[in-house]
Parts: structure tokens; sequence; C-alpha cells
């Protein structure tokens, strides 16, 4: 859900873009914590928002072409997955659907500064053009 629909924004700018990663957060923190509550759990694997929120944030700040997007995705879920900190702090100390939606923000963040860094040293661009 989350590669389809930063593919159909991707050539919007990247103020429209990342204003769509916020909405979606938002929405994320609302829609989890009314999640938890209805089926007592914490951060339960059918809540996939938070994890679209966090990869739209990974590839706001660059072009978004395929190589970008893929590349993307991986270095989100390498963070999602690994849980550096702040990610699993964030993740075990803060309630209902801030804890579940805002862990997922941190690793997208922690994605964006690897973007950025490969979008500067060209790695993108090249991956694009190599493929």
């Amino acid at each position: 859900m989350a590669v389809p629909l930063a593919w159909a924004l991707s050539s919007r700018p990247m103020w429209q873009f990342g204003l769509v990663a916020v909405l979606v957060t938002a929405i994320g923190i609302a829609a989890a914590n009314r999640a938890d509550k209805a089926w007592g759990s914490h951060d339960n694997q059918r809540i996939v928002i938070d994890e679209v929120a966090g990869y739209l944030i990974t590839v706001t700040p660059v072009t978004r072409d395929w190589a970008a997007l893929a590349v993307g995705f991986v270095a989100f879920r390498f963070f999602d997955i690994v849980k550096p900190w702040p990610v699993r702090w964030l993740d075990e100390n803060l309630p209902g659907g801030w804890g579940v939606v805002l862990d997922d923000v941190a690793a997208g963040v922690m994605g964006a500064i690897v973007m950025v860094v490969l979008a500067q040293v060209g790695a993108l661009t090249a991956l694009a053009n190599l493929l």
C-alpha cells in the first residue's frame, strides 16, 4: 500500500508529498489508538498505517523515481526492523496510537537521512541510470 501511494504522489512537490505524510501520520495515530483499544492489544500486526507513514517520511526529501522508492523501502524497513534508539524507546514507552505510529515515524526520519546522503553523493541517480 505504501509504495503504490508514494508512486502515485511521486511527481508532487516535496511540500505536498510531506503534507500527505503528515496527514497519514495524524490519521494513523488516531486509527491505531482506536484499533488498540478495540482489539485490546498494542501495535497489532493488522495495523499498517504506521508503516505507510514511516515509508512516506523516508522518501519525502528526495526525488521519487523508481530507484529512490525501492531504496527508500529497504532503508525504512531496515530501521523499522532493527529498531535502533530512539525507535525502540518510542515503541515501548509511548501509549496507544502514539507509540504505534511514532516509532515508525522515527524509523522514517532515519531512513530519510540515509536517502538524503545517498542523493547527495549521487548514488540514487547512479542506480536509476544503471538499471
